[in-house]
């Protein structure tokens, strides 16, 4: 049991039955299956922008990608306008969007790698940057449409009553799974992050991961935008912006350290969950925004004394 206490993962775990749980006496229905399909397609939309920024920490040096949300909202606008509701178009929209954002991402990449600016300056001026460029494209307007398709696949059942936009997650979770605890190139982010000294010592291509890892992330963050077009329909300025800091609470919950080195997309995947989960609830109870933040600040710090994890100082 103590063991236990001390997973990340588990206690996520633990905090979702808890709420589930919790949800059904508040308002009864609230973990009915359909009910927590809807809540888990969510979950998958903050999950996916998540799995960049579990890279980015994994990392190391503080590495946090701020620009996220402005990307999720290039992403939506550039699969819109590609895809003008033309099931024939959703490939191609896809390749465009998820380009373009891991290109925006590698710029990140070489700005905090090759040039030392500091991650959450560095992300935070390609935010203010993107915004403004989305706010130009398009005259704070809506744009774009989604393709039928797409938005049948992120909310209609495909099998076993889940909608293909879960199956996806799940084929992601698994992926990046294989991706970072079995391949070479996903050892060396580790190795980044627990000890940049001794992983060029050791031969890891220090500089040329921690790039691709900017670029990863601006990838997975324009996937996200696309999921987001074929969730909403249409693209809106600021459609990324409620996602920028749940995607790094949902891994901080999941149990990578902030320090890098340590953790997996596994627990981000429970940690998503948490949040989605946490947030119906507190719009169950008619919340007002503030209670909210305070509840989400109050719980982000239970759990993280529950872990007991602490900054780990690096040579």
């Amino acid at each position: 049991m103590p063991q236990i206490l001390k997973d990340p993962l588990a206690i996520a775990i633990a905090v979702i039955l808890l709420l589930l749980a919790a949800g059904e006496a508040l308002s009864p229905g609230f973990a009915a299956p359909k009910q927590v399909v809807s809540q888990l397609v969510i979950a998958a939309l903050l999950g996916t922008v998540a799995a960049g920024q579990t890279l980015v920490i994994l990392g190391g040096r503080e590495g946090i990608d701020l620009s996220v949300g402005a990307m999720i909202g290039l992403g939506a606008l550039v699969a819109g306008n590609v895809m003008q509701g033309q099931d024939g178009m959703i490939l191609p929209a896809v390749l465009a969007a998820g380009a373009a954002c891991f290109l925006a991402g590698l710029v990140n990449g070489i700005g905090v790698t090759l040039l030392r600016i500091p991650p959450l300056v560095m992300t935070l001026g390609m935010a203010g940057v993107l915004q403004g460029l989305l706010v130009v494209l398009t005259r704070g307007q809506p744009s774009g449409i989604a393709a039928p398709a797409l938005a049948a696949f992120i909310v209609r059942p495909v099998l076993l009553g889940l909608p293909g936009m879960l199956l996806a997650w799940a084929a992601m979770g698994g992926l990046m799974w294989l991706f970072l605890r079995r391949t070479r190139a996903g050892l060396s982010i580790y190795a980044v992050g627990s000890n940049e000294e001794a992983a060029r010592l050791s031969g890891v291509p220090v500089a040329r991961t921690r790039i691709l890892l900017f670029g990863l992330s601006g990838l997975f963050a324009g996937l996200t935008g696309v999921f987001v077009l074929g969730y909403t329909s249409s693209v809106f300025i600021g459609v990324g912006t409620a996602y920028v800091l749940p995607s790094i609470i949902a891994v901080v919950i999941g149990g990578t350290a902030l320090a890098g080195g340590a953790g997996g997309y596994t627990g981000t995947m429970a940690g998503a969950v948490v949040l989605v989960l946490l947030q119906s609830i507190l719009t169950t109870l008619s919340i007002e925004p503030y209670g909210r933040q305070i509840i989400f600040g109050a719980t982000l710090l239970l759990l993280m004394l529950a872990y007991g994890r602490q900054r780990r100082l690096k040579a």
